[in-house]
Formats: C-alpha cells, structure tokens, sequence
C-alpha cells in the first residue's frame, strides 16, 4: 500500500500524521530534531503505531527509505512549498500537499467559511465563529490558530461525533499556497499590505497566492476600505464589498456600509448600530462589516448578528486589554507581527502611548507606523534580536522622544511602566511589528508572557 510521510512534529504535522492513519494509511513522520523534547511529542504517535524517525532533515535522503512505495509528502505551513527538496520529490511525480489539503478533502461534506488577509484575519475568524455560534449554529473555527485542521477532521471523524453546520476557517498564504484545492462556500479577504516577502518574494505573488483562494470561493467577500484590495476592484466580476466609510468608499459601491450616524446599513436600510462591537478602532468595524455580510448570507437577520457582536469578548493578543495602573490601560497586541498590523493596534489607541516593540525584524513598509510612533507615543521601549534596527530606524525617521533599547520583554516591562508613570500615558500597548520567533515560539507566547508581566506588577 502506497505509503504518505509527514514532515515535522509540529501542530500541523501531528494533526496530519494522525488523519491519515485514521484513514487507514500507512504513515511514516520524519523529524530533523532529536532532542528530548521531541523524543515526548514523538511518543503519543508511536503508540498509534504510526512509525516516527528522528534526526532526518528534509533531504531527498532521507526519504530513501520508502522509495517505491512513497505516495505522498505531506509539510507543515513553515516549509517552504518551493524548498529544493520538495521540488525533487514533485519531480519524481510524488504528490507534496500541505496539512490543510488533506484536512479539506476529509472535510469537503461541511461548508466552509475561509477567511485570509494579512491583518484582522484572526479576528474576523473568532468574531464570524462567535455570531454564528450565539444565533444557534455550530460553526467551530480552526486552521492558522486554535485547532489545527487535521485535528479538526481528525474530531469530526469520532462514530459520536455531531457535525457542525459551518467551519469558520482561517487560512495563512502559506497554507494556502500548499493546498489549491480548497474551495470554500464564502471567502472573505480583509486586507493586503506587504508580508511573508522573504518566503513569497514579491508582494505580486503574495497577492496571488490569496487571490487564488477567493477565486475558488463560492462568493467572495471583501474590504472596500483596503487601499490594495480597492485598487484591483475591477478586475473582480463578482463579489461582495464592504466599507466602514460609507456607501461609496473611493467612488465605487458597497454592498453593506457604516453610515454617518454610526448604523449597519445594507440597500433595504439600517440593520444595527455599529457600536454594539466593544472593540476599539476602525479596523475592527471593518472586521464587524464581513462578519455582519458572511452572517447575513447565510439568513441571520439584523437582530441575530447585533446581538452576537455585542457579547464578543475578545480576541487574545489583538488589543486585549490586560488591566490598568494609575489611569494608564494596558494592551497586549502581540498578533501584531508586522509594521501594517502594529500600524493599525497604534491607531486604535488613545494618546499618549507607551509602545513597547521589537522581536525577529521582518521586511516591509514601515512609514505609516513610524507615521503613527510620531503622533502617538510618548515612549518606545524596544527588545528582542530586533532592537537596534528599530532603534535606528526609528531614530533616523526623526521621533524625538524617549527610546530605549533592551534585551528581552522581562526587561522591557518595567522601563515601559516607568517611562508610562512618568509621562503620564494613557496607554501602554505591546505591539511588537516583528515575529515573536527569536525568543519565542509564537505571538501568543509572547502574548501570555506580557500578560503575566503586567498582572504581576499592578
């Protein structure tokens, strides 16, 4: 029987490993590491009686021990899907999908939403799965954050197991790049500004990448107020558009708006006020408007999709509010993992702000958040690997007040509250613009580190 072999014993590849020997595959997983650590996230899998091999980079090697029977190679969202080994493998006609693809072909029975964009992608997905969820369906979110596909299918799959009406989907470039066969009921793209450049290469094939996804979707929902989206309006010959600007943001026409007196308003009239959302910023009333239009498609009235919205409590390390001290709110934005996503937390603040950033730097246009550093903060405060190239980039833009550079966010944390007492801020916000990865193994435990700092001290 042909054989399927996963790379990496990460989220994804674990959740796939497991997928397919439920499906009754022979499966093999190989892991460059050794260590361990490993060694104990290896262990579950093997008492599957699924065969795991450790110390094996991604070689063509090292995939000789199953040649002839070799079908399939299945890679976590972190490998790139032109790597010159997956290359080779595709050469010799062996199939290389990523963990998503499979997960979608175990799921095809269920409609899904799929949600992507570079910023508020997380939010929509928690906020659609939230409103679906309180008007009565089942609609469980998973993909890029919370539960992994594969384990989501892997669930689903249980003899007890209930299915749900709808899967709220989020889904990164990466993983879709590496499963073009997902074909959603409604996708719903939110934004596009630069990222992912040193794995994509240009923004024109980032842009594509998610384009693809929207294609292959039954109906398209989109930003109207996202100046990239915006510009390549007209070579879309369907779709659905929103905008917190009002009924014709850059001349063109929404389909679902933010009037002038604050209401939801579609062409029959006003639906709900747009302040039943808590969350701050005009982003998040963007992010309101796709959930309200997906919502709306699927027949929630006006009523069902207010009230869904105004018990939402949030979505963690994206302008959570972790407690105040001395009149000063404390925000953990640690999703903000890129200059446009640290851009818009800054935006949603109150002034004056101490902003605490740094990490593993990415590549990207910064001018609009040094835009915002200037307007808005009072005090930067930066740490991690990244430090002294936000430093001097900061400091060459010209921002005349108080930076200070340290090596990581224990150290940060207090010289951020400092500076927060002696300047009076209103705000302190982690929002860091760069990965978490030099010192973490993702945002949110960069995020829940921040938080424990913070309730700690106040």
């Amino acid at each position: 029987m042909d054989r399927a072999v996963v790379v990496g014993l990460g989220r994804s590849g674990m959740g796939a490993a497991k997928l397919l020997h439920s499906q009754g595959l022979p499966v093999s997983v190989i892991e460059r590491g050794d260590d361990p650590l490993v060694e104990e996230r290896a262990e579950p899998l093997r008492q599957l009686g699924i065969e795991v091999v450790l110390g094996l980079p991604l070689l063509p090697e090292s995939f000789d021990r199953w040649r002839g029977a070799l079908d399939m190679v299945v890679i976590s969202p972190g490998i790139a899907w032109d790597h010159p080994t997956l290359e080779a493998l595709r050469h010799e006609g062996i199939q290389v999908l990523g963990e998503m693809a499979i997960a979608w072909r175990a799921l095809t029975h269920i409609p899904w939403f799929g949600i992507t964009g570079t910023n508020g992608k997380t939010t929509v997905t928690h906020l659609l799965s939230h409103v679906l969820q309180s008007a009565g369906l089942s609609a469980p979110m998973g993909g890029n954050m919370g539960i992994s596909a594969a384990e989501m299918a892997l669930q689903l799959r249980q003899p007890d197991a209930i299915l749900p009406d709808w899967l709220v989907m989020e889904l990164s470039s990466y993983q879709i790049e590496a499963a073009t066969e997902i074909t959603p009921r409604f996708g719903i793209w939110t934004t596009l500004t630069p990222d992912h450049l040193e794995r994509h290469g240009t923004v024109d094939n980032y842009r594509a990448i998610k384009r693809g996804l929207l294609e292959r979707s039954g109906l398209a929902i989109f930003n109207a107020d996202d100046p990239d989206l915006r510009r390549h309006r007209n070579s879309w010959d369907r779709g659905f558009w929103v905008s917190a600007d009002g009924p014709e943001p850059g001349g063109c026409p929404a389909d679902l708006w933010i009037d002038d007196e604050g209401l939801v308003c579609d062409q029959g009239g006003p639906l709900f006020s747009a302040n039943v959302l808590a969350m701050p910023g005009r982003h998040n009333r963007q992010n309101l408007l796709l959930v309200a239009a997906a919502a709306r498609m699927i027949g929630l009235s006006g009523n069902q999709i207010a009230s869904g919205l105004a018990s939402f409590p949030g979505v963690p390390h994206r302008l959570e509010r972790i407690g105040s001290r001395n009149g000063c709110s404390m925000f953990n934005d640690s999703k903000a993992t890129n200059y446009a996503a640290a851009e818009v937390g800054l935006k949603a603040m109150d002034a004056p702000v101490v902003v605490l950033a740094g990490g593993q730097t990415k590549r990207g246009d910064a001018d609009g958040w040094l835009k915002q550093l200037h307007a808005k903060a009072c005090s930067v405060v930066l740490f991690g690997s990244g430090a002294d190239e936000l430093h001097t980039l900061i400091a060459s833009s010209g921002y005349d007040g108080p930076l200070h550079r340290c090596p990581d966010l224990s150290h940060a944390v207090p010289v951020a509250l400092d500076e927060a007492d002696r300047l009076g801020a209103i705000s302190l916000l982690l929002s860091p613009a760069c990965a978490s990865f030099d010192q973490y193994k993702d945002f949110e435990a960069r995020g829940d580190h921040f938080r424990d700092l913070i309730q700690h001290t106040i």
